[in-house]
């Protein structure tokens, strides 16, 4: 392969020689407008680069959205996804409306991602004759992972919706092994439906690169403020710790989101009011932020792969996040950061006061997760390896350049 030709792979832009691929129009389907620009943006760029025609659509995209993806090549369009719970009535609009769009825009390609895009964009796909049908698992969500008598419900029908929705993708992408696993034990997939692991959404390791970590040490959390992120462990942990250390602070950066799931505001006020957290609300770039922290912090109970921890990885940060799913793949214990229990605040805390103690730990963990961000998560390769499954630009070399990313392809017949 030539200079020119691995730049190009890299970069998603057209091969400049052997057969030109044919156009084709391409709908991605989201529940979050800023997960098109936020984390879907290189994909998106890569695809319009290809030569492609590309329609992107959310539920109210502000004007700096549409701004960034009209300014990609992307189409933007509106959609009514109600993300919170099962709204029969709200989801028949967004059924209606997914079908008024593919017959407007008679996409050859439909990929989604996010749980009711992906099972209504599918239904709707193959309903409309959609040529191919892709989705994208970015996590089980909080769907899969509630409980209570009211959760068994929303399970159960969850199931019976994703395995209706999913029933002739295809290709359908995971973004860990265990929630590819989950789908095939409880039959959401057709054992004959091709499944591709892929290395999460990636990450841009050149917008991220590392920077010299700050003179004294602290914490950082990023994330949406849910009870199944870990909040409360992160400031129950800071407690702990900050009772033995006392000027250590711990931040944190995110919104309540509008889900069953959200922690209380008053919960939030006591940890700022207390100094327990310093709070920096919500941020467009979070990169002022992870130069300002040592090591970063996510104890999750289930994730897909998580962008945030990536970005503090390509930083060259060290990681402490959880022994679950989606999470453990970042982290090798004791090499760039350290695993431990999911709900256990006096385990987070521990790993934590390790780095206190011991603060020679901090570069020598963030040069190892520089290095695993680099050769396992850069967003070229991960975007590569997805236009490839989806016929959109071949792989060179595939078989070698698959083992060498960690990409698992199955197909069960």
């Amino acid at each position: 392969m030539t200079m020119l030709q691995e730049r190009d792979e890299r970069s998603g832009a057209l091969p400049v020689s052997g057969a030109s691929m044919p156009r084709r129009k391409i709908l991605v389907i989201a529940s979050l407008a800023e997960s098109l620009t936020g984390f879907r943006a290189p994909l998106l760029s890569a695809m319009v680069a290809r030569g492609h025609c590309v329609t992107a659509c959310a539920p109210a995209a502000d004007a700096s959205i549409r701004s960034t993806l009209a300014r990609m090549g992307v189409e933007y369009r509106e959609l009514p996804v109600d993300r919170a719970g099962l709204n029969p009535t709200r989801d028949v609009q967004l059924m209606l409306s997914l079908h008024r769009l593919m017959r407007e825009s008679t996409p050859d390609i439909v990929l989604s991602y996010t749980a009711k895009p992906v099972i209504y964009g599918s239904l709707m796909a193959r309903l409309c004759g959609v040529p191919e049908v892709f989705a994208l698992i970015t996590g089980l969500g909080y769907g899969f992972t509630a409980t209570g008598p009211e959760a068994c419900l929303t399970r159960a029908v969850l199931r019976r919706l994703y395995r209706a929705g999913l029933r002739d993708n295809r290709v359908v992408f995971f973004q860990n092994p265990d929630d590819e696993r989950f789908f095939r034990e409880i039959g959401l997939l057709r054992r004959q439906t091709r499944s591709v692991l892929v290395n999460g959404s990636g990450v841009d390791v050149e917008g991220f690169r590392p920077v010299p970590f700050p003179p004294s040490i602290s914490f950082l959390m990023i994330a949406r403020l849910l009870s199944l992120k870990g909040v409360h462990e992160y400031a129950r942990a800071a407690q702990i710790v900050r009772a033995r250390h006392p000027g250590v602070p711990f931040r944190l950066v995110g919104w309540i989101d509008d889900t069953p799931d959200a922690i209380r505001e008053q919960d939030l006020r006591r940890w700022i009011d207390a100094g327990t957290i310093e709070f920096l609300g919500k941020l467009d770039d979070v990169r002022p932020a992870l130069a300002d922290a040592s090591v970063y912090v996510l104890p999750s109970h289930r994730e897909g792969t998580p962008r945030t921890v990536l970005e503090a990885m390509a930083m060259g940060r060290p990681v402490v996040t959880t022994d679950a799913p989606g999470c453990r793949e970042t982290v090798k214990d004791g090499c760039n950061g350290f695993l431990v229990p999911v709900g256990d605040a006096q385990a987070l805390a521990a790993a934590l006061e390790r780095f206190i103690l011991s603060p020679g730990l901090i570069e020598e963990m963030g040069r190892a997760s520089r290095r695993v961000a680099v050769e396992k998560y850069d967003v070229h390769n991960v975007n590569t390896v997805m236009l490839s499954a989806m016929g959109l630009g071949a792989l060179t070399g595939s078989s070698i350049e698959s083992k060498a990313l960690g990409i698992a392809d199955r197909r069960r017949i």
